[in-house]
């Protein structure tokens, strides 16, 4: 299916949850357990909340966060999204079989993907790989040395975590280039060496996208630490882009995520930000203040045994969202309401046992409707999404799964 999402009902339908998720269970009478919704007014808010959010500066879209092809080239389509930050090199290469902008997000060590990289003029214009140190440019060169390959494009990570004197280390554990010496040192190694262009630079600021702030009483301190971390990295950030712009002429300067859309684009150092989570809306991303996203994906699972009265047992569920293992990682029921899951079995891998009131009203063969936490592991899971507009299936979209593709 081609997903046009400024043709996409106008509406908000997800704002009536007593008639949004019935429908959602009419509309998929005929589909076995477990399915997943791809809901086209809340994917077609959710986008262009984030343009707005953004402040005019363009989106590079996320694709582990979503990882169906469908959902991509219809971001892409609107004015405000432009190119595609790929997880592996592997996706990365397929993906530039029919778009012109992929930035790989991590380093790589794939070696198989590495030599069809540079086997390929048309993947070498099209991908940009992602570097923080001389090793991985090394592995470049023990595939195909700088003389029998075409130029590859690098971008540069440089840390992006806060060190504070009084909490430590601040952030997520990602390159070890951390302030302006240590990347333009970085930059001037790839500039010298034959076979390399630098093109870019990434910051991604996890303590302040990825970390909720409307989740309870630590709220302050949360706020407190992403605002004294923001401080801190734009005068950092800007310091480094002066640095290595010195060296490099920069395509881009990339940065944020789906919660910092506002503070990153606010940054003049910084020429266009990433997001993806914030598309499809995991549950984690209903704990910020800034912005309330819509609950565009979704899934279901049947009810198929009743161990007590006041507990319903349903088939799978157990679909984890990456990070630490604690419960907000897990899927989260959202209708019939007043549903939790047990403490002591959370969401399971062949079963998921929910409790509440509305469990004592539960018979086998209904179903109930979850939201996935974080980013991509619902569409792991699936190999389609029915896709629903205006209260009926108008379509499907394949996932990676869906088109055999595992890429991690």
């Amino acid at each position: 299916m081609t997903i046009d999402l400024l043709a996409a009902p106008v509406g908000e339908p997800w704002r009536q949850p007593a008639a949004y998720w019935p429908s959602l269970t009419a509309a998929t009478a005929d589909r076995s357990a477990p399915v997943a919704v791809l809901g086209l007014e809340a994917l077609r808010y959710n986008a262009l909340d984030m343009i707005a959010r953004a402040g005019g500066m363009p989106i590079r879209v996320a694709s582990k966060s979503l990882r169906v092809r469908e959902a991509l080239d219809a971001l892409l389509a609107l004015p405000g999204y432009r190119g595609i930050l790929a997880f592996t090199l592997a996706e990365a290469l397929w993906l530039a079989d029919t778009h012109d902008d992929v930035v790989v997000g991590y380093p790589t060590a794939d070696r198989a993907a590495l030599a069809a990289l540079v086997a390929s003029e048309a993947a070498s214009a099209r991908v940009t790989l992602m570097v923080d140190g001389p090793a991985q440019l090394d592995l470049v060169d023990a595939v195909a040395s700088p003389a029998t390959r075409p130029e590859v494009r690098v971008a540069i990570d440089a840390d992006a975590s806060w060190r504070s004197r009084a909490l430590g280390h601040i952030g997520v554990r990602r390159s070890p280039l951390h302030d302006a010496d240590d990347v333009a040192r970085f930059a001037r190694h790839i500039a010298a060496r034959p076979g390399f262009r630098l093109t870019g630079l990434m910051m991604y600021e996890a303590q302040i996208a990825g970390q909720p702030d409307a989740e309870g009483p630590s709220d302050p301190v949360i706020r407190w630490m992403q605002r004294s971390s923001g401080d801190e990295l734009r005068e950092r950030r800007q310091a480094i882009v002066a640095a290595v712009t010195r060296i490099a002429p920069l395509e881009f300067v990339n940065g944020g995520g789906t919660g910092s859309l506002e503070y990153t684009s606010s940054d003049a150092a910084v020429t266009e930000l990433t997001a993806g989570s914030g598309l499809f809306a995991g549950h984690l991303f209903s704990r910020y203040r800034a912005f309330d996203p819509a609950p565009a994906a979704s899934f279901a699972l049947d009810v198929v045994r009743r161990p007590t009265d006041d507990i319903a047992t349903l088939l799978g569920g157990g679909w984890v969202a990456s990070g630490p293992p604690v419960a907000s990682r897990q899927p989260a029921p959202v209708w019939p309401e007043g549903l939790r899951t047990l403490g002591r079995e959370g969401t399971g891998e062949v079963q998921t046992p929910v409790q509440g009131p509305a469990a004592r009203t539960l018979r086998v063969g209904d179903r109930v409707w979850f939201r996935h936490a974080k980013s991509g592991e619902l569409s792991e899971r699936v190999e389609r999404f029915a896709i629903v507009a205006a209260g009926a299936v108008v379509g499907e979209a394949a996932t990676y799964r869906g088109e055999g593709k595992a890429f991690l």
